[in-house]
Formats: structure tokens, sequence, C-alpha cells
């Protein structure tokens, strides 16, 4: 089950390591992708969590030059190498986890042009059918090292 987290004002730790997080965020990609389809899933699920949890963008800056830059995650990102059967393992176990916000790609939001049309494919396809070309994952650091520990960093 997918949830949406939320940090105490003491838990955003913009001073600390990311390692340091209370909180860890990966996504998992299938390393068959191309490379522009591993970046539309990345992008688009980064946007998802996100609106889920806003407190992981930390604040922005301004440039010496007096330019102003959007805060980005705190808390850092991996992404994570796979396959499509890892990915659909990932996706599965922490979907079974309470406490884990979990946002997938399945392959019908790459193959549909319209987002209504995405939302009747998958909609229309069972759980055990959907192929998903990435999935993301913020929870608890021990929580989602468990679920992900071994993977390597995509290259």
């Amino acid at each position: 089950m997918s949830v949406a987290l939320s940090l105490a004002p003491d838990e955003i730790r913009t001073d600390l390591p990311t390692r340091h997080a209370k909180l860890k965020w990966v996504m998992v990609v299938d390393t068959a992708l191309g490379a522009g389809l591993i970046a539309n899933a990345a992008v688009c699920m980064a946007a998802a969590v996100g609106n889920a949890i806003p407190t992981l963008l930390g604040p922005g800056t301004t440039d010496a030059s007096g330019s102003h830059h959007p805060g980005l995650p705190w808390t850092g990102c991996s992404i994570l190498a796979g396959d499509v059967d890892k990915v659909r393992e990932i996706r599965a176990k922490a979907a079974a986890k309470d406490g884990l916000l979990v946002v997938d790609m399945p392959e019908q939001a790459q193959t549909s042009r319209v987002y209504d049309e995405y939302l009747a494919a998958v909609a229309g396809t069972e759980a055990a059918d959907l192929t998903y070309y990435a999935v993301s994952v913020v929870g608890p650091r021990n929580k989602v090292d468990k679920l992900v520990g071994g993977l390597p960093l995509l290259r």
C-alpha cells in the first residue's frame, strides 16, 4: 500500500549528509530501456514524489549574480539498476509494506499519448499483467535498504 509521508520540522536536516536522513529515496529502473525512457521515467516519478512529499525539497538559493535556483531534494535520490523482473519484485515488496511511498512507471505511461488513455489502459489491465519500467520508493532508511540492498547504481 502506498502512503503519503510527512516529516516533522526537526526531521528536515539540510545541514547533514544525505546518509544521515531518516528517509531514503531510491528509484529502480529497468536497464534494458533506452536512456530516454529511463530519464523520462525518473523525471515523471520524481514529480509525483515531490508532489506527495513536498518537504523532501529543500529551500531554493540565489547565486552571487542574483539568479534564483529552486530547491532540490535534500535527501538525495539514488537511481539503481535492475531488470524488468527486479523492478516488479521491488515494487511488489514495497507496496506490501506499511510506511513507504511507492510511485511506479508502468509501460502504459510511456506508450499512451493522452493521460486519460493511460488511466484507462492501466484500469483495464490486471495487476499481474502490468509491466513496470521503473519504481520509486521513499521511506524509512532501514526499510528501503532491505528492499534494494545489493542493487548497483545506474551507470
